[in-house]
């Protein structure tokens, strides 16, 4: 593994590339913003490689303050975390705005079946 790929890291550039992404979309600069959700994508294809010590690390954002990283680690850590995640989920659905869309709609992919953000392998 490269520098800044411990899992430490790994989490807080998963969170980070959350914020900014919100914040591109929200200038309405979506290229940017598709560039941060890559690296979001990346930092949790590395923590996943890692197995579930790298899916546990990425579950210590089940409790961050921002609604956006929450609801983005539990739609990752649904199957591993079920309970958890899918708490998280009902309560930011409960709001409004983006974040209680995609948590809205992370809960009806994964009712349906239809869910694959980190499959069994």
């Amino acid at each position: 593994m490269g520098r800044g790929d411990n899992a430490a890291d790994l989490v807080r550039q998963f969170a980070e590339s959350v914020v900014a992404q919100d914040v591109c979309l929200d200038q309405g600069d979506a290229k940017t913003g598709n560039k941060h959700a890559r690296r979001r994508i990346a930092a949790f294809r590395k923590l996943r490689a890692m197995g579930d010590s790298g899916r546990e690390a990425l579950a210590a954002l089940l409790r961050d303050p921002r609604p956006n990283v929450r609801t983005l680690a539990a739609a990752y850590l649904l199957r591993y975390k079920t309970t958890d995640a899918l708490a998280v989920l009902r309560e930011v659905s409960r709001g409004r705005g983006m974040s209680a869309f995609g948590a809205s709609e992370a809960i009806k992919r994964w009712e349906e079946g239809t869910w694959q953000l980190d499959p069994e392998d």
